[in-house]
């Protein structure tokens, strides 16, 4: 019964905030519709909450938020972007695969260890390489689709299965590796020697317990939350071949809209949003690993050489990129140049740290 009541109340607190919401909308002098095909567990979510409370609050309740998580609005990257170009979407976020239709050289985000650690992946996303991506994207899109910034949704890609622990490319052989159906990510696992393998999201948890699949390149809470190590998921390699960036789009013309000031609260509240994706998948990750662990999973870090390896072994990605993507030459010197500049910001500052 306490459980119940308990249940019925925030159910009941919900619909009130929901119900201000709108009326705060209706009073707005901008009201701005955003959406993501998630839900309320998702760092994209999380970002959406920041970004609402710091922008109405900031702009003196001007600019009204609504907020529509799943898929009321549109269900896939393609429609939803469409949706963004035409207006009757204002902000929707898409993963890189997403995006790929429209902007293919998004997939850049997909290409596997150039970025090492989250430090320098946080660092380039607040830079120049968005602004880069975001003129290309405007460009593109007859400048209708405004790229606002690069987030987190998710933490970082690392290899899993069900057969093997994978501690240099040669384990990767012979192994059949779910992707989505893009190339880029099939070039990956076919460069590491495995045998990449299209599968439906919905229909992966089968795939494992049948073997039609052995393995995932997923985000680890993700695979807990799915619960692919039940369906024998078992073998964890923190490889960390590619961060999973999530990209902020805004229909440029309601952006440009509004005046100076309102835009400086949008710019200033996809900063705040784009800190809370970073820091939301770090946290949740915790839990993650440890029912990882605890569920009987094998988990391994692989040594710098190892990793080294890996990298080496997937190098001939970056020429298939480049050759191949559109936009992919200059996109793919965008995020190199960026990152070298933050590796050596940061060195500096440990330097100065460390001394």
């Amino acid at each position: 019964m306490k459980s119940c009541l308990k249940t019925l109340g925030i159910a009941a607190v919900t619909a009130a905030l929901m119900t201000v919401g709108s009326f705060a909308a209706m009073a707005a002098d901008y009201n701005i519709r955003a959406t993501a095909n998630s839900n309320e567990n998702d760092e994209d979510y999380d970002g959406l909450v920041v970004f609402k409370n710091y922008v109405e609050a900031a702009s003196n309740g001007k600019i009204g938020v609504e907020l529509f998580i799943g898929t009321q609005l549109c269900s896939k990257g393609a429609e939803c972007l469409q949706g963004v170009a035409d207006g009757s979407i204002d902000i929707y976020i898409s993963t890189s695969g997403g995006a790929a239709g429209a902007f293919p050289y998004v997939q850049v985000l997909d290409l596997p260890y150039l970025m090492a650690n989250d430090r320098i992946a946080e660092n380039v996303l607040s830079g120049d390489f968005t602004r880069t991506v975001r003129d290309m994207a405007l460009k593109d899109s007859g400048d209708k689709i405004r790229l606002m910034t690069i987030g987190n949704t998710g933490g970082w890609r690392n290899f899993a299965n069900t057969k093997r622990r994978l501690q240099n490319p040669g384990d990767m052989e012979g192994l059949k590796i779910r992707t989505v159906v893009a190339d880029l990510p099939q070039e990956l696992v076919k460069s590491l020697g495995a045998s990449p393998t299209p599968i439906p999201w919905p229909e992966l948890f089968t795939s494992f317990q049948t073997g039609v699949v052995e393995g995932s390149k997923n985000g680890i809470t993700d695979i807990m939350g799915m619960k692919f190590p039940d369906a024998g998921l078992q073998y964890l390699t923190l490889d960390g071949h590619a961060y999973m960036g999530a990209l902020w789009w805004m229909n440029n013309d309601t952006f440009k809209s509004m005046p100076e000031d309102l835009r400086q609260v949008i710019v200033d509240g996809f900063s705040a949003l784009q800190q809370a994706t970073f820091a939301s998948p770090k946290r949740k990750s915790i839990q993650a690993y440890e029912d990882f662990v605890a569920g009987g999973g094998d988990l391994y870090v692989p040594t710098p050489e190892e990793k080294a390896a890996f990298k080496e072994a997937a190098s001939p990605v970056y020429e298939w990129f480049k050759t191949n993507v559109k936009g992919g030459p200059e996109v793919f010197d965008a995020l190199t140049t960026a990152v070298a500049e933050a590796e050596a910001e940061i060195q500096a500052d440990n330097m100065k740290d460390l001394n």
